[in-house]
């Protein structure tokens, strides 16, 4: 795959999707190729896990992290609700933009808040799908939930279930998935999953679809 363009994505998700496992891992990859790359946590839905906790830790792996720090806050959960002043101009920094956006329908509002959105035409909103939560566990639900966040550009499968996850959740996790792109006509990018489910997933999911491995960061961000 050829990404030598500016690569500008925002991740959206239902509560417990993992759009932050994936943005995390997704930044990393691109930092790992020597691109420059800003990570923004416009998770402002859900306080109590961030990108503070592992700020440090991501941007020793060469990436710039735009977060609030533990320290920079009065105390738990009330800099959850604000923006950090430098999220709002992300789009307008040098190099690839990976963009978290807060879970749920009104998270995903939150995208509104950024300076330069209509102007970015590398922007991508990519819905992350896990088939085993109770908003999104059918492909109704599915298609439901991603008619309330539109636009979405894209579709990510990752579907698990935290530690009990098998090489068959995501599976069907990946069908259900690729119905809902075939009737939207969006494409599915990819079909993410822990490492060592991955490996016995193999390179593409039973649907023909990339498998990407992700290192679980988030069980360690409750701060």
């Amino acid at each position: 795959m050829t990404i030598s363009k500016r690569i500008v994505e925002a991740y959206v998700g239902e509560y417990a999707s993992g759009k932050s496992e994936v943005a995390v891992n997704r930044a990393l990859e691109l930092a790992g190729l020597g691109r420059k790359v800003n990570l923004v946590d416009l998770d402002i839905v859900e306080p109590c896990y961030t990108l503070r906790p592992i700020k440090k830790k991501l941007e020793d792996a060469g990436m710039t992290v735009i977060a609030w720090e533990t320290r920079e806050t009065m105390g738990l959960g009330e800099a959850g609700n604000t923006i950090k002043p430098e999220s709002r101009w992300a789009l307008y920094r040098e190099g690839d933009v990976i963009l978290d956006i807060g879970y749920g329908i009104e998270g995903a509002k939150t995208l509104n808040l950024l300076e330069g959105v209509e102007e970015t035409p590398e922007l991508k909103i990519i819905a992350v799908i896990n088939a085993k939560r109770p908003m999104t566990s059918t492909v109704k639900e599915i298609l439901d939930y991603i008619k309330e966040l539109e636009p979405i550009h894209a579709l990510i499968n990752n579907t698990h279930l935290g530690d009990e996850t098998t090489p068959e959740v995501v599976q069907e996790g990946a069908r259900m998935v690729s119905e809902v792109s075939n009737i939207l006509g969006i494409p599915v990018v990819a079909t993410t999953a822990d490492q060592e489910v991955a490996r016995q997933l193999g390179a593409q999911d039973s649907m023909g679809h990339p498998v990407r491995p992700l290192v679980r960061y988030m069980p360690h961000t409750f701060w």
